[in-house]
């Protein structure tokens, strides 16, 4: 059967050789041959032709790719729903069929050959919709295919096509699933040409970061090869080598008799290099999971209706993988219609245990499970949590309990359709930028240029059912780093004809919060007041918003800090010298008192609020050894001034001395 035979199938209409309307599963089963050169492009002009213009339009955006309009979700999805998908599987089978062919000598052997540029851009939108529309028969297809087409058939390092290797895992880089995650893997595995594993590893490490975006199906991970209790073991010589899954995945020895060894044993290290090589592979592999694994959760926070109960124990509560982070999350079930009940799983997430310490059993395999988050919870809820936590010395993969929330004002419910609440503020353009992309915004890149000076940064929420808009200006000043300026804060609900504008009031509170919180992090991470040298730079507009911004009102993360540090300022040895007093630590030392911001964590020192210049040391914070419930670089550069402040007797830096002396 032809190619074009098989794409009248998929649309339906009478075929030419068989005079059926029937569909074909794939080409295989069909019977088809290798497609002659052009074929393959060809047939999907003609597919293009046949659908609806909406359709066509989308896909001309998707061909085209331009930098500066690049195709969006709603274009790929346009196009997964419509007669492409069948066309999809038909293209990659026959794909695999001329692979096959090259491996078995049928079709003679030509590095990097084996299909031509307008193929393989054929194939990588196959990929793309058969990823976006988590087709089953494609871990299968993959198995076969990227195989055949990485590793020559001759003793050659080439390979038959280095460019459909790399367009999967571009593919698979903006549709994830761990499936194709794995085949690639196994390809990196066997692969001969030098410098093919180096670009598999960026792609992996691009594929892992964005499959925590696809939370439907970041949780079908394999188990490694770990057991039931998060440890893999295997004897090596004379010895035991266990890998283990906690906050992290840590490599020890053991002696056969179970003794636990400090470092790797000699007699490995001399007469098992190749598997010592696998096991640390094996390490960053799990390690590489546990972040996957981190950021869906994080966004399976935004899951409103959640999912089975059954389901998440098998995949998550028991997973030896998912175990360890899962345990360390507070979840909520659904007990009666409407009635959510929070509480910590433990064994394996047969029982709870709730925010009193209490412990309670789950109901039926088809009841609903969410993370819990706490915008939902009331103020006593929340604190009971965070005690619960703090007593427990219990550190969540991502702040939960002690997550900022993010509710409307008064002013906007007057704006009703944008926040200024983080407005006019000054950042360093370059480092939000990279904060964009770290947390999954697109923007495009702002400069000095016509039409470069005012952009905004997009993110669309899991379920692609809302989206964030934030609105920058872009400033250039000749005599410092590029900066940006903020501006008002949108959303967007999808419908059927696209986004469209929604009132604040409309925007679900958990969709609400957690735009606002990527807000208040850019702003916090990259304002200019963040940086305790900026004092004396730049114009008088730029040295005011320091001043103000540097000292001002706290926002919901600084209020987040406050609430950590009044649990664990008790517990420290300088407990009798500090004092939390409105916006600041209060710091009380031997030759001044200081008061460290809870935003900025600048420092003025009493009686006139002289400033303090201190650079945070490369060392990291001070604390002895505090724990602390969640990581937060502020909250330790706050610790770790404080305790050198509370002992500034002993405070040798002449710099830091100077100012003290010069102020008192």
């Amino acid at each position: 059967m032809s190619l074009r035979t098989l794409i009248s199938v998929h649309l339906g209409e009478p075929s030419p050789e068989s005079g059926s309307a029937s569909k074909a599963g794939s080409a295989s089963e069909a019977g088809v041959e290798p497609a002659p050169p052009g074929e393959v492009a060809a047939a999907e002009d003609a597919l293009i032709a046949r659908l609806d213009g909406t359709t066509r339009k989308s896909f001309e955006v998707i061909r085209a790719g331009l930098y500066n309009a690049p195709p969006s979700g709603d274009d790929w999805e346009r196009l997964a729903d419509s007669a492409y998908a069948g066309f999809a599987r038909t293209v990659l089978e026959i794909a695999a069929v001329r692979a096959a062919a090259i491996q078995a000598g049928d079709i003679p052997y030509a590095a990097d050959k084996a299909f031509a540029a307008d193929e393989v851009a054929v194939l990588g939108r196959a990929v793309r919709v058969a990823l976006l529309r988590d087709e089953t028969w494609l871990p299968e297809l993959l198995d076969r295919l990227l195989p055949a087409v990485a590793v020559a058939p001759t003793p050659a390092r080439t390979l038959p096509s280095q460019a459909l290797v790399f367009e999967v895992a571009r593919s698979a880089q903006e549709f994830p699933t761990p499936e194709a995650a794995a085949a690639l893997r196994a390809v990196r595995g066997i692969v001969r040409h030098a410098g093919v594993p180096k670009q598999l590893d960026r792609n992996l490490k691009r594929i892992d970061a964005a499959l925590a975006d696809r939370t439907e199906v970041a949780f079908r991970l394999p188990d490694l090869g770990f057991g039931p209790d998060g440890v893999y073991r295997s004897v090596v010589g004379e010895h035991e080598a266990r890998i283990t899954i906690g906050e992290d995945a840590t490599l020890t020895w053991h002696r056969l008799d179970g003794q636990g060894l400090r470092g790797v044993p000699a007699a490995v290290r001399r007469d098992h290099p190749a598997r010592l090589k696998e096991l640390r592979e094996l390490v960053k592999r799990a390690r590489a999971h546990l972040t996957t694994l981190t950021r869906a959760l994080e966004g399976a926070l935004l899951a409103e209706p959640g999912q089975t109960y059954g389901r998440w124990r098998a995949e998550q509560a028991a997973h030896p993988l998912g175990r360890p982070l899962t345990e360390r999350l507070i979840w909520e079930v659904e007990v009666a219609p409407g009635e959510w009940r929070a509480g910590l799983p433990v064994e394996d997430g047969r029982r709870f245990i709730d925010a009193a310490g209490e412990p309670w059993a789950a109901v039926g395999e088809d009841a609903a499970i969410r993370l819990w988050h706490p915008v939902r919870a009331t103020p006593g809820e929340i604190r009971a949590w965070r005690d619960q936590l703090t007593e427990r010395h219990l550190r969540q993969p991502f702040k939960q309990a002690f997550r900022e929330i993010y509710v409307l004002t008064p002013a906007e419910r007057e704006t009703r359709v944008y926040s200024n609440r983080f407005a006019a503020h000054i950042l360093r353009y370059r480092r939000l930028y990279g904060l964009f992309k770290a947390r999954s915004w697109q923007a495009g890149m702002l400069g000095p240029w016509d039409g470069g000076y005012e952009g905004e940064a997009t993110r669309v929420l899991p379920g692609r059912r809302w989206r964030g808009r934030l609105f920058v200006e872009y400033v250039d000043p000749a005599w410092q780093d590029e900066l940006a300026s903020t501006d008002q804060v949108r959303f967007e609900r999808r419908t059927d004809d696209g986004w469209r504008e929604a009132a604040l009031e409309d925007v679900p509170p958990t969709v609400f919060s957690e735009v606002m919180r990527d807000v208040d992090l850019f702003v916090g991470v990259t304002s200019i007041a963040a940086d305790p040298e900026w004092t004396d730079r730049g114009e008088d507009r730029y040295r005011d918003y320091w001043h103000r911004a540097g000292f001002g009102d706290l926002s919901a993360s600084a209020e987040v800090r406050r609430d950590a540090l009044a649990r664990l300022l008790p517990r420290t040895r300088i407990a009798d010298r500090v004092e939390l007093s409105g916006r600041f630590l209060r710091v009380r030392g031997s030759r001044r008192t200081y008061k460290i911001h809870l935003g900025s964590a600048n420092i003025l020192m009493e009686p006139d609020d002289a400033y303090l210049c201190i650079v945070p040391s490369s060392r990291g914070a001070a604390g002895d050894g505090l724990f602390l419930p969640f990581e937060d670089e502020r909250l330790s550069l706050i610790l770790s001034k404080a305790f050198l402040l509370a002992d500034d007797a002993d405070i040798t830096d002449p710099d830091i001395l100077r100012q003290i002396e010069r102020s008192a």
